[in-house]
Formats: structure tokens, sequence, C-alpha cells
């Protein structure tokens, strides 16, 4: 079994923290005494794991899409046609517990900052190659390789869109609506090419 140490343990709930500030503070409104005091530690106990509040950010955005990442891994293990490994990547990007006003927001500010900082930018830049990944994995079966490009393209916009919906207008749109928006999309897409 592997020990984890207590750094680590440490370095996480400060991750955790600086999530749950930027849910209620944003980007602009999080500082890193706020930080400490979510965390019930001190501002020179954050300093002493992060060098920055920018890199605290980083590790914050990286926490925050390891759970995303988490969530949809899970579906993706119950897949058993490409069919559902589409459904998979959607409806875990939707996850209930994730897809949430607070959660959007914070997403939201963090990404407010990526043209500004470099770290950010290569995160966002990941997790979107990861998203191309898994959706082109199941698509690829469904669609000639130039469609699933486009449409793997509209998904992550769209997702992108919803998120940032429900992050600047609270209760505009549930996760149930999220979900048949995108899968919509998808539909229209296929059977159009299906027809023709």
């Amino acid at each position: 079994m592997k020990l984890t140490r207590i750094s680590d343990i440490r370095r996480r709930e400060l991750r955790q923290a600086a999530f749950a500030v930027l849910q209620k503070e944003g980007a602009a409104g999080t500082t890193l005494e706020k930080v400490a005091a979510q965390a019930g530690a001190s501002k020179g106990i954050v300093l002493h794991y992060f060098r920055s509040k920018q890199e605290l950010f980083e590790h914050a955005m990286r926490e925050a899409n390891a759970v995303l990442r988490d969530a949809v891994i899970v579906r993706l293990r119950r897949a058993r046609t490409s069919a559902e490994r589409l459904d998979a990547v959607i409806e875990g990007n939707f996850e209930p517990h994730l897809f949430q006003p607070s959660v959007c927001h914070a997403w939201l500010s963090l990404c407010a900052e990526v043209p500004r900082d470099e770290n950010l930018a290569r995160i966002q830049t990941v997790l979107h190659a990861r998203m191309r990944s898994n959706l082109m994995s199941a698509l690829r079966q469904l669609a000639p390789a130039a469609l699933a490009e486009e449409v793997a393209l509209g998904v992550t916009a769209l997702i992108d869109g919803l998120w940032l919906r429900l992050g600047l207008q609270p209760g505009s749109i549930s996760r149930e609506q999220a979900v048949a928006q995108v899968g919509d999309f998808v539909a229209a897409r296929l059977n159009r090419q299906a027809l023709r």
C-alpha cells in the first residue's frame, strides 16, 4: 500500500480550498488570505506549498479537472458500444455534482486567466486534447473522419458554452437540458450524414 505524505495531503487541501474560494469570489476576489482561512491555515502555510497565487490557481485548476476527468472515466469504463462511449463523455462533462453554478463560476474565473497565464493555457490545451481524443474514439466508429472531427469540435464548443452559461446565469439551464442540447446536436449531425 502506498503511503501518502503529509505534504501531499496538505497541498491537496489547499488546492481544494482555493477552488472553494474561487467558486465564491472568482479569480479577482480570491486572495491567499481567503484560501488560508478556508483551509484553516495561515498565509505563510499557503506560501510554503505554493510560490504565488497563480501557482495555486494552476494547481486548483488541475485538481478540479482531475475530478471531471475521473467522472468521465467511470462512465467510459461502463460503456460497451461507440454510442455509449460518446454518451459517457457527454454525460460525464455534466456530472450532477460538478455542473453547478458555483463550480461553473470557478471554472469560468480560471478560464478568464488563460490568456495571461501560459501554465493555465497549457492545462486548457491538454484538457481540450483529452476531450477530443475521448470523443474521437467513439465518433470514428459512427461517422467519416471529417464529420467526426466537426462533431467533436461542436460538442466541445457546446460543453464549454453551456458551462459558461450556467456560470454567468445560475439556474438558466439544468443538467438534463445541457445533456439534451449536446445529444440533439450530435444526433442531428450524424443523421444528416446518414441521409446523404
